[in-house]
């Protein structure tokens, strides 16, 4: 994916931060629409080199940009802590 494509996003987990990197810039008028929002992540893959050799620590989980619609970020219908796991 090309650094002019993702957002860098510093994702509070409740005990740690984690900085994971977003390819949303294609999909959103406003990638900053996230910032503030609870959604759900995946945190058990292995951190991967982007956008100049800086560590990606997860991954944003959305519906629908595969199907050629305007993704949806799952969040909870009510505010959870920070980190709380899906399950």
């Amino acid at each position: 994916m090309q650094a002019n494509k993702l957002v860098r996003l510093k994702v509070d987990f409740g005990d740690h931060k984690r900085t994971i990197f977003v390819g949303m810039k294609q999909e959103r008028e406003d990638p900053t629409e996230i910032e503030g929002r609870q959604a759900l992540f995946i945190v058990n893959l292995e951190p991967r080199k982007m956008m100049g050799g800086e560590i990606s620590e997860g991954m944003l989980f959305d519906v629908g940009y595969e199907d050629g619609l305007q993704p949806a970020f799952l969040t909870p219908e009510h505010s959870v802590p920070n980190g709380a796991r899906a399950g």
